[in-house]
């Protein structure tokens, strides 16, 4: 049995991979993780025998997984992965390919491994980043947006009467403030999409995943797939193939 784990702004991600299955994932919010809770709740899996870790969160919360890690299977071969300039058949197009966040280039290897189309990547996380890969693996770069909280919560930080919040309204002209911010933010996230897919794309598989994923589809007029273990997936390629 293999543990896989991804370490994101918002998000801990793991899932168990035993045989030639991705067994049911799992996520935690980051400002809620303790080393007790991890411990009493990993404590209860088998040993693994391998340790996928990928991280775009603080380096903080890396070293506390890795303590937990360490303090319950000692002898747990870990691995740090990080993105690569040419590996497992995407080439990174990064003029310094290690720059290119994990998550990232996972979502890019996984594309690569279980789709093998040319797509582009959506990931509707705490950023909405955007990446062109061709069916011959070469990515063809990317975009990078704030994505809904963060827009929601710089208006609110930039001016005095444009309070944000969590709650989902109705998607349209609005009545109030903070639906208006919500539709607002939630089109201009859209419209970008849009418009990468129209200038950027040419028939290419649309490919969601993140938190928003579900939220932003839904407003999406194209045919996309959503997978959201896509950086998940990507761990298991590198993790059985590297």
């Amino acid at each position: 049995m293999n543990l896989i784990i991804d370490i994101g702004n918002t998000r801990l991600k793991w899932a168990i991979l035993q045989g030639d299955g991705l067994l049911v994932s799992h996520a935690l919010l980051n400002h809620e993780i303790t080393q007790q809770q991890l411990i009493a709740i990993w404590r209860l899996q088998p040993v693994p025998e391998k340790l996928a870790i990928a991280c775009v969160g603080s380096a903080s919360l890396l070293e506390l997984v890795t303590k937990v890690a360490v303090k319950l299977w000692p002898t747990v071969y870990i691995h740090y992965v990080t993105s690569k300039s040419d590996a497992l058949g995407v080439y990174n197009a990064y003029q310094s390919p290690e720059k290119l966040g994990v998550d990232r280039w996972l979502a890019l290897v996984a594309v690569r491994y279980f789709y093998q189309c040319s797509a582009c990547v959506v990931d509707c996380g705490t950023a909405i980043t955007i990446d062109l890969i061709d069916v011959n693996g070469r990515h063809q770069g990317g975009f990078i947006n704030p994505g809904l909280m963060l827009m929601r919560k710089s208006l609110s930080i930039g001016t005095a009467r444009l309070p944000s919040n969590e709650t989902d309204y109705e998607v349209g002209p609005a009545n109030c403030t903070q639906a208006a911010i919500y539709s607002g933010t939630l089109f201009a996230a859209v419209g970008l999409i849009e418009h990468v897919v129209r200038q950027h794309t040419n028939g290419s598989q649309l490919i969601l995943t993140g938190g928003d994923a579900e939220v932003v589809a839904a407003q999406l007029k194209n045919k996309l797939i959503i997978d959201n273990d896509l950086v998940l997936r990507g761990l298991v390629v590198v993790l059985e193939r590297q």
